[in-house]
């Protein structure tokens, strides 16, 4: 018969020869290359050299087997193999490309900033901070912030390395607009940070008015505070709820006057932020939670108040409303925004933010 076993049988065999199947060929090359053999004996070695073909098995009676040349097995061999190896070279080189597809969509997951959705609530202080502040360092050409309120301390603990790190990122084409409450502008280490940054190209702003804290990275990210809860801050990536923060961004930036880091507070900043006092008050707001949303402590307000009843001759609160509500002040005040928005610092800032200590 002829030749048995395919390239199955070839590619596992070779170099696995029996000692007792070399044996046998041997035994039929020293009998002149055939032999008679019985049909009973036709296993083991020699279905193994029938296999790899070195052995034809002639079915006639009496049955003889017959030697072929080792070297065609050879030359069979390597050729297939080397078709074989080709072949899986071939889809090696084209693995990359065949898998670009998923394996772009398989990145997009390191664009997230969380592995549970497009909004992500993250605990801690510290934890938010860090997570904040591997999305700065990583930004690539915007890194918008409004900062209500602030600690003092922290500005003192925070200035040294934030300023550095945010002219670093200036410099190197990253564009970067604050906003601040009037309060900072009587912060020492506040105005030090904000001379810096704007002398490399950055923006700063104060609005005298409530609003909420806010980072914006890449216009891809935005962080904002959980309402109620002053350890918790949401981390979104939703495109469509983005581009909502950073129209709200934009509306707060119009209404701010620009801050530069100069001692000297503009007399149109004091103004509109004695109007959204005044207003606060006759709204009924509480002098605590009036202070709280300006970004200035109770002691200064009371200040503001001392002058508004000074400037109405005015020795009572009930007194100075009753002869407001008969002489209004009118355009000596800025107090036309609307808006009373709740602006309560909910998490530590990266960089110093500033709460009056009734220093101004």
């Amino acid at each position: 018969m002829s030749s048995t076993g395919g390239a199955e049988g070839e590619k596992e065999k070779v170099g696995l020869v029996s000692a007792a199947a070399k044996s046998l060929y041997l035994q039929v090359i020293a009998t002149g290359g055939s032999m008679e053999v019985d049909e009973a004996d036709l296993t083991g070695p020699y279905q193994e050299l029938a296999e790899l073909g070195l052995l034809v098995l002639d079915q006639g009676k009496p049955s003889i087997v017959t030697a072929t040349d080792p070297n065609r097995l050879a030359t069979r061999l390597g050729s297939a193999w080397q078709k074989q190896a080709l072949s899986l070279l071939s889809q090696a080189v084209s693995i990359p490309t065949a898998m670009q597809d998923l394996n772009h969509a398989y990145q997009s997951l390191d664009q997230q900033i969380k592995p549970g959705g497009p909004i992500e609530h993250v605990h801690g202080l510290a934890e938010i901070n860090q997570r904040v502040s591997l999305l700065v360092d990583g930004a690539e050409f915007e890194v918008l912030t409004a900062q209500p309120g602030g600690s003092r301390r922290e500005s003192l603990i925070l200035l040294k390395g934030t300023v550095d790190a945010e002219v670093t990122r200036i410099r190197r084409g990253i564009a970067r607009r604050i906003i601040y409450q009037p309060s900072a502008r009587y912060s020492a280490p506040t105005r030090q940070y904000v001379e810096a940054v704007t002398e490399a190209g950055g923006a700063v702003r104060t609005l005298a008015e409530p609003f909420t804290r806010l980072f914006i990275i890449d216009r891809a990210v935005a962080v904002i505070p959980v309402q109620g809860d002053h350890e918790t801050a949401a981390f979104v990536s939703d495109p469509g709820v983005v581009a909502y923060m950073l129209d709200s961004f934009e509306r707060l930036w119009e209404r701010a006057s620009p801050f530069v880091g100069a001692t000297e507070v503009p007399q149109e900043v004091i103004s509109r932020m004695r109007g959204n006092i005044l207003r606060m008050m006759a709204q009924g707001i509480g002098h605590r939670v009036i202070a709280r949303n300006l970004g200035i402590s109770e002691r200064t307000l009371a200040r503001h108040i001392a002058d508004f009843r000074e400037e109405y001759g005015s020795e009572t609160l009930f007194q100075l409303g009753w002869r407001m509500a008969l002489n209004p002040p009118g355009h000596r005040y800025d107090g036309s925004d609307e808006e009373d928005g709740r602006g309560e610092a909910m998490f530590s800032p990266l960089h110093p933010g500033a709460e009056s200590s009734g220093d101004n």
